[in-house]
């Protein structure tokens, strides 16, 4: 399947340039999609661009607007918008290498993927994708998106460069504006030594496969359950997870581990491979 690039420009190192293209590295989320219909006839609702004086109108007669007061706009054409050149509209330039620790995750946005656009590229393209690799810092450039110019944070992946979109300081919120009002009141430190228990028995590698979209697989048996004319089933309500006695609540999750199979620490991993190795040279 090919697959059609998002941007295609130029990645520039100093005075080494070469063609790329940059792809979405990820699938739009979810399968399940909906129409609005209207139920007495079973059809499709159209949605008509409608003036308010005049009526309807052709999309292709509108043009964009920026309200600068209550009712008045700036009409601006999809040529005067075009006309806005910036070097990042064509030309990813690496400004600058970062640890990658020093990034925030809250400033990571959409991942990416940055290959070469045609063989001919492909040896600068490889020339700088191995240097950052060497290099084993994060290299922020910018790229013009859509409408937005947007910076972007590239690192080797695989045989290619995978290209994190980040935000601005002026879109992240700072945490003291949500958690200010949370108390600086000093845990139990008997209750935080379950609750350490507790995730030990949980840990495990990260293994994407495992998650699905439990409410879209739902939807799913929904949809199909009507096809086959049955009738939905009730699902019955949450019980009310109320925590009055917390030392008990968590003694109790403690006890449950049987209903969920324990996955060795990753000490304990550790301490198992040594062993392994040694009855491997005993064989």
């Amino acid at each position: 399947m090919a697959y059609r690039p998002t941007w295609q420009g130029h990645l520039k190192l100093s005075l080494v340039t070469c063609p790329v293209a940059l792809y979405t590295a990820t699938n739009s989320a979810g399968d399940v999609h909906f129409n609005l219909i209207n139920p007495k006839t079973n059809n499709r609702i159209k949605m008509i661009t409608t003036d308010p004086d005049t009526g309807p109108i052709e999309r292709s007669e509108l043009v964009k607007g920026y309200e600068v007061s209550k009712g008045e706009y700036i009409l601006l054409t999809q040529e005067e918008i075009n006309s806005v050149k910036l070097e990042s509209t064509k030309t990813i330039e690496i400004e600058r290498f970062v640890p990658g620790d020093e990034i925030d995750r809250l400033y990571w946005d959409n991942p990416y993927f940055l290959a070469p656009d045609g063989k001919l590229a492909q040896e600068a393209f490889g020339v700088i994708r191995t240097a950052l690799e060497k290099s084993g810092q994060i290299a922020l450039g910018r790229v013009v998106i859509g409408t937005r110019e947007r910076i972007l944070a590239l690192e080797p992946r695989d045989k290619g460069i995978l290209a994190y979109t980040i935000r601005t300081d002026a879109e992240v919120r700072k945490p003291d504006e949500i958690f200010g009002g949370i108390s600086d009141k000093v845990a139990d430190p008997a209750m935080i030594a379950i609750a350490e228990k507790i995730i030990e028995q949980q840990e495990g590698p990260f293994d994407p496969s495992q998650f699905v979209d439990r409410y879209e697989e739902a939807l799913k048996a929904l949809i199909e359950d009507k096809k086959k004319g049955h009738k939905p089933a009730k699902v019955a309500e949450p019980e009310d997870t109320n925590v009055v006695d917390l030392m008990s609540a968590l003694r109790a999750s403690l006890g449950a581990k049987g209903k969920v199979a324990a996955k060795p620490s990753p000490k304990a991993r550790q301490a198992k491979a040594p062993a392994k190795a040694k009855a491997r040279k005993a064989g």
